[in-house]
């Protein structure tokens, strides 16, 4: 699976790679975002490139560039967490208490006491407050 997945950016790397140097430009990779649809300035492709480039060549290897889409991904999963923490929260409160997660769980046919809330919020409270922040509630999820 692993392996798969590699030659998979491997291929999307040698198409975007334009004049096969085995290195992607800052121009090669706003490009390359462009053809899938999102969105890069040529300013932002650069500072791609810096933040990623990892010899210092101003370009990124197959390694920089697969670390670049895995990152994306990331943050893909962060904002969709964000989401979900914000269905439990609803209070405004930015934290999950025992009665909002009470709340939710009854929302999704799930009937438990605010005992059962707080026990539940204990196992992943970092902090000892009572209530799921988001970095906790993000811990708890991965």
């Amino acid at each position: 699976m692993v392996m798969d997945k590699l030659s998979q950016y491997e291929r999307v790397f040698n198409h975007f790679d334009e004049n096969g140097d085995g290195k992607i430009s800052a121009s090669e990779l706003k490009q390359c975002v462009e053809e899938v649809g999102g969105e890069l300035s040529a300013k932002e492709a650069e500072v791609a490139v810096t933040l990623l480039d990892l010899d210092g060549d101003g370009l990124l290897g197959l390694d920089d560039f697969v670390r670049f889409v895995e990152g994306g991904q990331e943050e893909e999963k962060v904002n969709d967490l964000r989401e979900a923490f914000k269905m439990y929260e609803m209070d405004g409160s930015g934290c999950i208490t025992p009665k909002s997660l009470k709340r939710m769980l009854s929302r999704l046919g799930e009937s438990r006491s605010i005992d059962d809330c707080k026990f539940m919020i204990s196992r992943f409270d970092l902090n000892g407050d009572g209530v799921l922040n988001f970095d906790e509630f993000r811990v708890m999820m991965l």
